[in-house]
């Protein structure tokens, strides 16, 4: 092939590129959640609406304390043999009592929304 029949291939590639770095940057851009309010309400320190890094650290750090705290109780509750560690059983059990849990939560929204409709 000569360069200018090349051309007729490359041009429109390039720009077919482009075009979807542009719009994947787009996307990643508008991804990035934006805090709830009650988020803002706890975290917002300086009340201007959007976190800090300060307070974006700060929220992490709780998350994380909350995820070990909550890591500490499983283990605690579902752990039978006593090794640390939770096993294949265990796992299915802390699963079972999950979906139990949330199949509860469930069933009562749906008696609150059957109230609120008589």
């Amino acid at each position: 092939m000569k360069l200018p029949e090349l051309r007729k291939f490359i041009v429109p590639g390039l720009a077919a590129l482009a075009l979807v770095f542009t719009v994947t940057a787009q996307a990643q851009e508008s991804k990035e959640r934006k805090p709830s309010k009650e988020t803002l309400e706890k975290y917002d320190a300086d009340g201007d609406g959007q976190l800090s890094e300060a307070e974006k650290e700060k929220q992490k750090a709780d998350s994380a304390a909350k995820a070990k705290e909550t890591r500490r109780k499983n283990l605690e509750k579902y752990d039978a043999d006593g090794d640390g560690k939770l096993s294949d059983s265990e796992k299915e059990k802390q699963k079972a009592d999950m979906a139990a849990e949330k199949e509860a939560k469930k069933a009562e929204r749906e008696a609150k929304k059957k109230e609120k409709q008589s």
